[in-house]
């Protein structure tokens, strides 16, 4: 029986043995395999590095604000017995807006008239008695300060009907109806917008360390998410003398032309001060930056030559960078690659040190300093 167990642990021994021998073997030869294995190259795009010129800009935020813009209001209490306008629609400066009702402020001018008359006829008799020294001169200036307050009394009356013609009091765009016909307004009352929408003015504004880039007449470029990806030009027109104590920036208004009337006043618009000297910088794709907390780098292509076959090939290595202003699909390069260098353009996330590359720029971006996505 001793026996019989006796062998059954050396058979159990020999075994265990066997197993790892084979797995120490098959282990061995990975590790081996490892060694002298060669990862297939990468296949990247890749560009040369090129200098460019570019606009040398001021950015800023503003507003739009019409050139006139009021709300229209009446001056005078009264009823509403006529509109002449349509909501949005252009009118001329003198164009009739809506009528309120006068008939009582033309019954007393017919009043006030017929008092002239009678002071006008009173003022010639006196007049002709005055010069037959029928009268005293003190009878005379009495005729005629009666008959001047009887002219200044309906000159007031017919101001008050020309007041209840309310007119448009410039060329401009109406806004929405704000008063209906038949409804009794007082005064102050707001009857409808109106805008001059053509020329607009954009207002914003710069810190003031940029004073001294700025002088009227500069182009200034207007862009907006209501415009489509369209940019509307126009110039420095007016620089605010004083800076704000508070924010420590100057006020400036452009003035823009807009005769599609695709800028409207209250809008918020990107604007950018388009100065006269040019920057030559260095300008490489934004998908060719690995972006990491510590730096940010580029993979430039080397060539390299296989130290066991000599076969000539391509490799990366990575290259920190110092980033500058970004433009549509470019970023500019301050530091850290030099012109004429070729630098991988897409992919840079899966890409390491040293890593054997192939380029191959078939389905290469098209990269654009103004793209244009066509779903926006």
């Amino acid at each position: 029986m001793k026996k019989k167990i006796f062998f059954t642990i050396l058979g159990l021994l020999l075994l265990a043995g066997g197993i790892a021998g084979i797995k120490t073997f098959q282990i061995k030869k990975m590790i081996n395999q490892g060694k002298t294995m060669v990862l297939p190259p990468e296949v990247v795009t890749a560009a040369l590095v090129q200098k460019s010129v570019w606009e040398s800009t001021l950015n800023s935020v503003g507003s739009l604000v019409a050139v006139q813009g009021v709300t229209v209001a009446a001056e005078l209490p009264g009823k509403v017995v006529s509109i002449a306008f349509e909501p949005g629609s252009k009118v001329n400066g003198g164009d009739l807006l809506i009528k309120q009702d006068s008939t009582t402020e033309e019954a007393q001018l017919r009043s006030a008239e017929a008092q002239i008359k009678l002071a006008q006829s009173n003022f010639n008799r006196i007049e002709q008695l005055l010069a037959r020294n029928a009268i005293s001169r003190a009878d005379f200036d009495n005729a005629d300060a009666q008959l001047l307050a009887n002219k200044a009394q309906a000159d007031a009356i017919r101001t008050a009907i020309a007041k209840k013609n309310v007119h448009a009091p410039f060329s401009g765009r109406l806004g929405l109806r704000l008063i209906n016909l038949g409804e009794i307004l007082k005064e102050g009352t707001a009857i409808v917008s109106l805008q001059t929408l053509n020329p607009i003015f954009a207002n914003f504004q710069l810190p003031q360390h940029q004073l001294s880039q700025l002088k009227t007449g500069y182009l200034v470029r207007v862009t907006s998410d209501a415009l489509a990806g369209q940019a509307i030009d126009g110039k420095i027109t007016a620089i605010n003398p004083q800076v704000d104590s508070n924010t420590r920036n100057i006020s400036i208004q452009a003035t823009l032309e807009n005769a599609k009337e695709l800028l409207r006043p209250g809008m918020f618009v990107d604007v950018q001060v388009v100065l006269p000297e040019q920057n030559e910088i260095i300008a490489i794709p934004a998908t060719s930056i690995l972006y990491a907390p510590y730096s940010d780098s580029v993979f430039v292509v080397d060539n390299k030559t296989d130290e066991k076959t000599g076969q000539e090939g391509k490799a990366v290595r990575q290259q920190f960078v110092r980033l500058g202003e970004k433009r549509g699909d470019f970023i500019a390069v301050l530091s850290g690659l030099k012109e004429s260098d070729t630098i991988v353009t897409t992919g840079v996330f899966k890409l390491r040190n040293g890593q054997s590359v192939v380029i191959d720029n078939k389905l290469v971006p098209e990269f654009k300093l103004a793209p244009k996505p066509t779903d926006s």
